[in-house]
């Protein structure tokens, strides 16, 4: 029987193929790609944050006009004056926000004095530019604000107030 001899530590040289040979050999590449690759990703992130924040942005434009109109409509006397209250006080508060709704509704559901009032403000925002990263084309915020009505107020056209 024929017995092999093997030395140890030695190894048949592995073959590798042509493709990888010039990745081991570019020395001072990966700084030169990184310079080309990184204003880049500094624009890609500055973009990100842009789109972030024009959307918090509005959710907060649109919030505040929710307890704006909720407000005026609260102070109102009948149901019909609190509504129309609402929606001038919602349509107000957002243009003087800077805020551009491409279609803007105001639901008000009134009560009796003691109860409440409640708004429901819906802004479609247009974020058409922001389309590369996946954003939808438009989104829409909605926002409900209740503010009590006064017990006291008078109810008519007759009583004090």
């Amino acid at each position: 029987m024929a017995t092999e001899q093997r030395t140890a530590g030695c190894r048949p040289p592995r073959v590798q193929p042509e493709w990888t040979t010039w990745w081991r050999t570019s020395s001072g590449s990966v700084a030169a790609e990184t310079v080309l690759v990184a204003p880049f990703l500094v624009v890609l992130l500055v973009f990100v944050g842009v789109v972030v924040h024009r959307g918090v942005d509005a959710r907060i434009r649109v919030d505040d006009a929710a307890h704006q109109a909720a407000r005026a409509a609260s102070i109102e006397r009948s149901p019909l004056a609190a509504s129309t209250a609402a929606q001038q006080t919602a349509t107000s508060a957002l243009a003087s926000a800077g805020a551009v709704c491409a279609a803007l509704t105001v639901s008000t559901t009134t009560a009796g004095p003691g109860d409440a009032v409640a708004v429901t403000v819906s802004c479609e925002v247009d974020f058409g530019d922001a389309i590369l990263l996946g954003m939808p084309g438009s989104s829409v915020l909605t926002a409900t604000s209740v503010e009590p009505i006064d017990r006291w107020r008078s109810g008519g056209t007759g009583g004090r107030g």
